[in-house]
């Protein structure tokens, strides 16, 4: 069964409109998600991305444009200038990363709550909100919480920053299947087309 190694952050745009044809395609060829939420701030600085605010004029300008036109070909709700965005997604990622842990499969978690600041103008870095939406998701919101906030769990968020930024990770989403690297949701149709041939 092929894998993809899902780098991501639950504060994206990209990520949230390619999450659920990701999901699709991933399903339609039986391949695992390997959900690796990671620290982009960092992984901007180790490959010379810069935060949106940093962006010149002329690039926040493409950017409205493409998530616009992203927004309607996906046919997903999406705020183009949400409240609460941007926000620390810390908690949020660490709530992943110990659900996982303790072995639960993380898409609804991770996809409801790209949805609660895309879609709903909610703020993932209120642990309120967390405790919520991971409850809505059949989770122990309370119990993640503050297994998020463990120094196993940052170490862990970390690591696995790391370890993207040593495979070539640069921004989000990014997909890993096997030697083969891929940047952006609007890569997704490759990722179908490489998860075809590995199930050959």
């Amino acid at each position: 069964m092929p894998t993809v190694d899902y780098y991501f952050t639950l504060v994206s745009p990209w990520t949230y409109l390619g999450d659920a044809k990701f999901k699709e395609i991933c399903d339609k060829h039986g391949a695992t998600i390997r959900h690796l939420p990671v620290n982009l701030g960092r992984v901007f600085e180790a490959t010379g991305g810069l935060p949106l605010a940093k962006r010149s004029d002329a690039r926040k300008a493409l950017r409205m444009q493409e998530l616009k036109r992203w927004r309607e070909y996906r046919n997903v709700v999406l705020n183009l200038e949400p409240a609460h965005f941007p926000v620390s997604d810390k908690l949020a990622a660490g709530m992943v990363i110990a659900a996982q842990e303790t072995g639960n499969d993380v898409y609804e978690f991770c996809h409801a709550i790209m949805r609660a600041v895309w879609a709903e103008e909610r703020d993932i870095s209120d642990t309120d909100t967390m405790i919520e939406i991971a409850n809505a998701c059949g989770l122990d919101g309370k119990l993640l919480s503050t297994a998020a906030l463990s120094p196993s769990v940052e170490q862990k968020w970390e690591a696995d920053t790391d370890m993207a930024i040593q495979r070539g990770v640069m921004g989000a989403p990014f997909y890993i299947i096997g030697e083969e690297t891929l940047w952006g949701q609007d890569r997704l149709d490759f990722v179908d087309r490489i998860l075809a041939k590995a199930k050959d």
